[in-house]
């Protein structure tokens, strides 16, 4: 790394930016860590209605959404976007909390526990789809050619100290003041934030050769011209087989680890992921970087689906971390070489545009894992009511073979990604 650089290479705007997004991150991680075990058993709603709520409505609509928020961020300006990102923030985050509080009470039995949280994490999921936009194009617009690659391996490392960390912090909230705080904690964050955009950051310029704003129904015909793309669409749609596995380690793992393995800082093993990948993302870069693109994502694809069916086969708490270890080598090792893929799949025009649905894999496999991941803890662990008594399900009997099922969504798609390559894909000249 050149140190130079990087004490002379970036604006105040770009290390404001970055700064605010690392204790964004701690808030997001820090309330992701705990939110399936608050909706089922603090909220009281159970495994399958709290992955679905967590992993399907709210997650999903917080990956989906940017696609659309992007021209809203370019027609008023990061400082205006990130303001209004970090106070619906505060609000959503504050609104998830009171529900698992006795002064929230009156209000969730108004309108219903589902329907008070399905309205609490749109709000927030609303908040949450500016936030990105935001923020990489802040650093797109306050890097140079230069500094753009270290400027976005900055961006990303503190996302991952974020979903490291966070979890840690939430863990401390949890087994202090109470799993609700952990939600009013990432409220409160929220709202420093606020105050941070609105006295730090200073708007940076606009190019002068920027292409004009796209209209919403620019961006939704857009939409529907990459839908079009029957060959992009695909292997898209393959590829999202990586997060549903992923995501089984925010909305079914921490049920495992504190009813199973009777380790109740599950916390602590949702940030295994991401203290690997800060490990290991530059040494498997590396070696991904000497085979072609299929070649790395279907490599990372066995290892992430070999993971689960280790987690199944030894069911202690240190074969599990190995598994997570094994899931994230694979995640590093594919996800280099898959926003290659993307821009290559993409009509030469119409890049820009294409590498706007990058994150749609992630979008779909959150809406699935917040399906199965329910079901599955409800089948092979059971639901824990308010009243802390655990219920065993028909599966209870052996649970850690609820992995092997998630490591079967790995094989169809590692199958999947294969006879993509082989009918499919593009073919080199």
């Amino acid at each position: 790394m050149d140190l130079a650089m990087l004490r002379t290479g970036f604006t105040r705007s770009f290390w404001v930016a970055n700064t605010l997004e690392l204790f964004e991150r701690f808030a997001y991680y820090g309330s992701k860590a705990v939110l399936a075990v608050y909706v089922a058993e603090q909220v009281g709603l159970g495994p399958e209605t709290a992955g679905w709520l967590v992993g399907s409505l709210f997650n999903t609509l917080l990956y989906f959404l940017p696609i659309l928020a992007g021209t809203i961020v370019d027609r008023y300006g990061f400082k205006v976007s990130l303001t209004a990102c970090f106070s619906i923030f505060c609000v959503g985050y504050f609104l998830i909390g009171l529900a698992g509080l006795p002064a929230g009470a009156p209000l969730v039995a108004l309108f219903g526990a589902k329907a008070y949280m399905i309205g609490a994490l749109v709000i927030t999921a609303i908040g949450g789809s500016l936030i990105k936009p935001s923020i990489v194009g802040t650093v797109a617009r306050t890097t140079t050619s230069e500094t753009k690659g270290l400027g976005y391996s900055i961006y990303y490392t503190l996302v991952n100290l974020g979903g490291a960390i966070g979890p840690l912090l939430a863990m401390q909230v949890r087994e202090n003041v109470g799993i609700s705080y952990v939600l009013v904690m990432s409220s409160v964050t929220s709202l420093l934030l606020v105050v941070a955009t609105l006295v730090f950051f200073k708007e940076p310029e606009r190019p002068a050769d920027a292409a004009p704003v796209a209209s919403m129904g620019k961006v939704i015909a857009d939409m529907f011209m990459v839908f079009g793309n029957l060959r992009f669409v695909s292997f898209l749609v393959i590829f999202s087989g990586f997060w549903a596995m992923f995501w089984h380690i925010f909305y079914a793992l921490p049920f495992y680890v504190k009813d199973v393995l009777d380790y109740s800082k599950f916390e602590v093993i949702e940030t295994v992921d991401a203290w690997t990948i800060i490990l290991v993302t530059v040494p498997a870069a590396a070696l991904a970087k000497a085979l072609a693109p299929i070649r790395a994502m279907t490599i990372g694809f066995v290892l992430a689906s070999a993971s689960w069916f280790v987690m199944g086969s030894f069911p202690t708490l240190t074969m599990t971390i190995v598994a997570i270890v094994i899931f994230a080598i694979g995640e590093a090792t594919q996800a280099p070489r898959y926003y290659e893929y993307v821009a290559d799949l993409a009509p030469k025009e119409q890049v820009g545009t294409y590498m706007g649905f990058a994150f749609l894999p992630v979008a779909i496999g959150t809406f699935v894992s917040g399906v199965t991941s329910g079901k599955l803890v409800a089948h092979y662990i059971g639901s824990r009511g308010t009243d802390g008594v655990l219920v065993p399900g028909p599966g209870a009997a052996a649970p850690q073979e609820m992995w092997y099922w998630v490591g079967a969504i790995g094989v169809a798609s590692t199958i999947g990604m294969l006879l993509y390559d082989r009918f499919v894909a593009p073919k080199p000249a």
